[in-house]
């Protein structure tokens, strides 16, 4: 029998400079440490990530470990041997980057404002991912699925032909060729003036063909990956609630009422 690696898991904790009026509607500093249900957002995606059984180390991308792992509920889950802090600085891309070890693939990447998160979408996630062989795979919920949940929540939608999709902020690096993708994202992050950078990357084709709903979005991310020599896969999850990260005052009542529900 093939034994499978165990996973690493990257949880992006970091901030934005300067005051979160988000966190500040909460009375916290960092938007990790806004609670949901009685528990900081960060504590519900660790605790997700220690209780699944693909997942090995966990690391936490933030500026200030010290400040979450002051909190209760954060430090005690914290101790727990596997999980480890990776402080960095503004860059998303670049603390991801420096989260990878060379030669320690795969890894899976999710977010401390993600905290409806739960075994069932990484199971159906990382499933896809590994079958269609991925060098990097992100999930997405497409519209026609959360409407049926949820038909008057408020998502962002980036369309194409044959369907509308938001992201679930999980992410699949599976091997070595996913630092090319690091890399772009790096340059697109650094750049002044990110629209060009977007283009050199992708090509204007490509970007025309999304842009004008002529691609799916299997077929953009194909294209993309050819060019950039990744296969890139979009996993679309059958779960509507994934999509939902809490970001505004809506996100945070919905989710309430779900893990709520969960725990009834």
């Amino acid at each position: 029998m093939q034994t499978i690696a165990p996973v690493t898991a990257l949880v992006a904790a970091g901030r934005r400079p300067g005051l979160d009026p988000f966190a500040a509607e909460f009375g916290v500093l960092d938007k990790a440490l806004i609670e949901i249900d009685g528990q900081p957002m960060l504590a519900h995606v660790l605790k997700t990530l220690l209780a699944h059984k693909a997942i090995g180390d966990i690391v936490i991308l933030a500026q200030e470990p010290d400040l979450l792992s002051a909190h209760p509920a954060i430090g005690a889950i914290v101790a727990d041997r596997r999980i480890s802090f990776l402080s960095g600085g503004d860059s998303v891309s670049r603390s991801v980057a420096a989260g990878i070890a060379p030669g320690t693939f795969p890894y899976l990447m999710t977010t401390a404002d993600n905290p409806l998160l739960n075994g069932a979408m990484i199971d159906f996630f990382l499933a896809t991912a590994r079958e269609a062989q991925a060098d990097v795979a992100a999930a997405v919920v497409s519209e026609a699925v959360f409407r049926i949940r949820f038909p008057d929540a408020r998502r962002t939608w980036l369309r194409f032909a044959r369907g509308a999709y938001s992201g679930s902020n999980l992410f699949w690096f599976g091997g070595a060729a996913a630092n090319r993708v690091l890399e772009v994202w790096q340059t697109i992050e650094q750049d002044r003036k990110k629209g060009r950078a977007v283009i050199r990357a992708f090509g204007l084709p490509i970007l025309i063909g999304a842009g004008l709903r002529l691609l799916t979005l299997k077929r953009a991310l194909r294209r993309a990956g050819r060019r950039l020599g990744v296969h890139v896969v979009a996993v679309e999850l059958p779960f509507p609630e994934a999509c939902i990260d809490v970001d505004k005052r809506a996100d945070h009542e919905i989710a309430t009422a779900l893990l709520r529900e969960r725990a009834r």
